[in-house]
């Protein structure tokens, strides 16, 4: 089992990243598809998308659910532990925006 020296350290490690704080944020707003998840952030490689589902749900943070029919698909969530990080996205969102703000910068 990996050391850790402070609860910071953990924290970092299992959402820590480029894009991990990113799909998180996707999947707090409810659940996506994975193209949905690849058209909302167009900088992510399909390999590292479904490098980062697959630690994100090896953690217990996302969730992964098929469905089988017509046209089978895969949906994405947030599990309970997931959803205990909501606040915290939704702090580093405001303050995102904030800084964007600051600077006039712009999305899309």
């Amino acid at each position: 089992m990996k050391r850790y020296h402070c609860a910071t350290e953990l924290a970092v490690d299992l959402i820590g990243g480029k894009w991990k704080p990113v799909i998180l944020a996707h999947l707090k707003e409810g659940a996506h598809r994975y193209g949905e998840l690849r058209r909302r952030m167009p900088g992510v490689s399909e390999k590292m998308l479904t490098q980062q589902l697959r630690e994100l749900a090896a953690d217990g943070l996302v969730r992964r659910e098929e469905f089988d029919g017509r046209v089978p698909h895969v949906e994405y969530h947030l599990t309970e532990v997931g959803e205990e990080l909501r606040p915290a996205l939704q702090a580093l969102y405001e303050w995102g925006e904030r800084r964007a703000a600051e600077r006039g910068i712009t999305f899309g």
